[in-house]
């Protein structure tokens, strides 16, 4: 990994978790200093971060993060459920049995982490479960389209809906629906759980 790579990952990781959040100004140097590198692999990771949409440059303010509100918020988790729907409608048709039981191991992980109360990781969990599908349903464009759009609006920690055991109890069960139609073929279920979980999950973050 290059030294503007590491400084990209770094970023996106905090702006996607919203540690650092919308409106925060991103001065080079301080990024520089924080992370141990020169400002030049900072400034090529900022241009990145700015052709991802997640940083614009203003006159005398230099890089500040974007500060997206509910109409974005909106979209976002629409757009999130016609990638991610689609994805599932494709896996449902191209699955192997050995990524099958892998998606399920995964979710059997996830169910063992919430019946012990461990919900910091779930969040995390369940974005491998939802790309995983996708890549398994589009290999060539949908899963990076997929990446693209989650990495597209932070969602911070404390907004996760995995925090809550209600929701968690919900989540899981429409993966546990999403395999049940992955494993009988069933496109159109497949797409329809997807898309009705997703966009619950937008409902949820739209009433926090």
């Amino acid at each position: 990994m290059s030294k503007a790579d590491y400084v990209y990952s770094v970023l996106l990781d905090e702006i996607r978790s919203a540690r650092i959040p919308g409106g925060t100004a991103l001065r080079a140097g301080h990024v520089a200093r924080r992370l141990g590198v020169s400002v030049t692999p900072v400034r090529e990771a900022l241009r990145r971060l700015e052709k991802d949409r997640l940083i614009s440059y203003e006159a005398h303010h230099g890089a500040t993060v974007v500060d997206l509100g509910d109409e974005a918020l909106a979209e976002y988790y629409g757009l999130r459920a016609v990638v991610e729907g689609l994805g599932a409608r494709l896996a449902a048709a191209r699955i192997t049995a050995p990524e099958l039981a892998e998606l399920r191991e995964l979710h059997a992980a996830m169910a063992a982490d919430a019946a012990a109360g461990r919900n910091d990781g779930l969040g995390e969990q369940s974005r491998r479960f939802h790309l995983r599908i996708v890549d398994i349903g589009g290999p060539a464009f949908l899963g990076a389209h997929a990446r693209a759009v989650r990495n597209s609006f932070p969602v911070p920690a404390e907004a996760s809906l995995w925090l809550d055991d209600a929701q968690v109890k919900v989540q899981l069960e429409a993966h546990e629906g999403i395999l049940a139609a992955l494993e009988s073929g069933d496109g159109d279920a497949a797409e329809r759980i997807m898309i009705g979980h997703v966009r619950q999950a937008g409902e949820f973050r739209a009433h926090l």
